[in-house]
């Protein structure tokens, strides 16, 4: 535990001041309509939803996963999320004009847009409970966990004062703000938590026991660990760390702000924004951020953990109230913390205190808007005023945070909550793909995707079945498991697609001129509509996906290119730093090139 000064107890009560006031000031303007509550009436800029998206994804659980990786298996281990950039980049120029077209209040009300008939009714439903309760739940308990093991180290809170502090206050402005007072917060947030992380990383690192970044990358406790690619002599460690999650994972599972075709948090984002251009803009600048930039300061942090607490054991020897189920090596950014000065220590509280917010606030808005529109409206009262939809948004938040906060308790560190929830949507990714420029894909494809990847996950999960079929001793090994459940899931939804009737053409035809995705995909619906002497509204420009697909491809070389140099210059391998600097200067201004099409494409 440490003791806090004047200046931190300044810093941090005017923090939540702020917080506090936004949430009020808007509140008058979010309650008009369930629209303003949880789209801010589709008026926002780019520059401000791409800042809410990454001061969203910050985190508290973030660098606590991050730090719990880097201690156990090196910066390399950080591929098992890097390799989402590809999915990131796949929405910006393939799908965030197309979520924007569509003009849905949530992603899941796009089920109502692309499918017919009951199943549709079904999966609205089905989804809105799955990922807007289940889901949510399981993603903001992760937060909440986080902000117990920080309260605990930091600050000697029980796990239930932390919740009541933190909680309260997150609930308070997000029941009152709705979307707007979450993207206003964000936005402040945003250059918070930046400033706190950066501040400790650099402080940090220059710590008497560590001497700065030079002893840092050659202390034997370190060397081993800082390499950004996985060990090329170490089968294993490639296949799950670089080729499972660049080959398989990015396409494949559903993951919370990295859905496959955008979905989700993100997704409210893009359907806020003016236009399809603010919805790219925003993504894009998200990803770049996102992986590029933000995780060197974690990682960095979490190198230098592993000198002053080089095990668990160190850990727990320090501090000695932790409860043994919340003991972890996530525990030593936490940890590091505690060595910060008075001034700095205020700054970097208030920003893990903006990470939980901007996380937690997000959450909660996006998983209010599936119980009001997707549940509530649909299921319980179909003529709700927008006055009571409203109301159900606040309530539906107060629940949400209650329930997340329960689970919270449960849980022990954030890896556990990761693997969970890949599991849980590994297999469904290409559907999410394939859905908008494949009119083939039915409703009942989704239904029997999310049972079976559910039901595989499971009974994967299970001791006796994963023993008998993977590691030392099964059949399999152990890196098989994540693709067996992608196989064995993508098989049946493919054959239940061809085995269930095709959406009425009617359905199809509506969705097509709406969205406009185009493509050879839509040709038997384009050829039916003529049979009928219909004429579908198209756009007078080709096909842009192509275009999309190349300006994915350089992005991620791009990207990546910056994350390697930053890394790099960071390690004092001037040399790949400047080849790396060359390739991200060449990728963009080709990207650039792509990006001026994409746009033309769009208007």
């Amino acid at each position: 535990m440490i003791t806090l000064s004047t200046l931190d107890y300044v810093l941090i009560f005017t923090f939540f001041a702020i917080t506090l006031s936004i949430g009020v000031y808007v509140s008058k303007k979010s309650g008009k309509n369930s629209t303003e509550f949880f789209l801010s009436g589709r008026t926002m800029p780019w520059w401000l939803l791409g800042i809410s998206m990454v001061a969203t994804t910050f985190s508290t659980d973030t660098p606590n996963f991050v730090t719990d990786i880097v201690r156990k298996d090196g910066v390399s281990a950080n591929w098992m999320w890097w390799a989402f950039l590809i999915t990131g980049l796949l929405t910006v120029f393939v799908y965030a004009k197309l979520w924007r077209k569509s003009n849905v209040n949530t992603d899941i009300e796009f089920y109502e847009l692309r499918y017919g008939g009951k199943p549709a009714k079904f999966l609205r439903v089905f989804r809105a409970l799955y990922l807007g309760l289940l889901f949510n739940v399981f993603a903001m308990a992760g937060v909440t966990l986080a902000a117990i093991k920080i309260g605990s180290i930091m600050l000697g809170l029980q796990p239930w004062e932390t919740i009541v502090y933190a909680g309260s206050v997150t609930v308070i402005f997000s029941a009152l703000g709705g979307f707007k007072g979450v993207i206003y917060t964000d936005f402040i947030l945003f250059f918070v938590a930046m400033a706190g992380a950066i501040g400790a990383a650099i402080y940090l690192v220059n710590l008497p026991e560590i001497g700065g970044i030079q002893a840092l990358i050659t202390h034997e406790n370190v060397v081993n660990k800082l390499s950004i690619l996985p060990d090329f002599n170490n089968t294993e460690a490639i296949i799950t760390l670089l080729i499972i999650p660049l080959a398989v994972q990015w396409w494949s599972s559903w993951y919370p702000g990295a859905e496959p075709g955008g979905g989700g948090y993100i997704a409210q984002r893009m359907l806020a924004a003016k236009d399809e251009n603010h919805a790219i803009g925003a993504t894009f600048f998200f990803n770049i951020m996102h992986y590029a930039l933000r995780p060197w300061p974690w990682i960095l942090v979490a190198l230098a953990s592993l000198i002053i607490f080089p095990d668990v054991a160190s850990i727990q020897e320090a501090f000695p109230n932790i409860p043994q189920d919340k003991l972890g090596h996530d525990l030593a950014y936490s940890a590091m913390l505690t060595k910060l000065p008075s001034g700095l220590l205020g700054l970097v509280l208030a920003s893990l205190i903006a990470a939980y917010m901007s996380t937690i606030s997000t959450h909660l808005n996006w998983g209010s808007s599936y119980m009001v529109n997707d549940f509530y409206k649909q299921q319980i009262k179909k003529n709700a005023s927008e006055k009571e939809l409203v109301l159900v948004g606040r309530i539906s938040t107060i629940a949400l945070m209650i329930f997340s906060a329960l689970f919270a308790l449960y849980l022990q560190n954030a890896k556990q909550l990761f693997d969970i929830i890949i599991m849980f949507g590994a297999g469904t990714g290409l559907i999410f793909i394939l859905r908008w420029f494949w009119w083939r894909i039915n409703a009942w494809s989704e239904i029997s995707a999310m049972i079976v990847s559910g039901i595989v996950s499971l009974l994967f999960s299970s001791e006796a079945i994963s023993t008998a079929l993977f590691g030392n001793e099964g059949m399999m090994p152990n890196w098989a498991k994540f693709p067996m459940v992608v196989f064995i899931t993508t098989v049946v939804w493919l054959l239940v697609t061809f085995i269930t009737k095709p959406e009425k053409v009617k359905v199809l035809q509506s969705f097509y001129e709406k969205t406009q995705p185009g493509g050879p995909g839509w040709s038997k619906i384009i050829q039916e509509a003529l049979k009928e002497n219909i004429i579908l509204k198209e756009k007078e420009n080709p096909w842009s996906v192509p275009s999309g697909i190349l300006a994915m491809l350089l992005g991620c070389v791009l990207i990546y290119s910056c994350l390697f140099t930053t890394g790099y210059w960071i390690y004092g391998a001037y040399k790949i730093a400047m080849v790396t600097s060359i390739l991200a200067a060449v990728s963009g201004l080709l990207l650039v090139k792509v990006w001026k099409k994409i746009r033309v494409d769009i208007l």
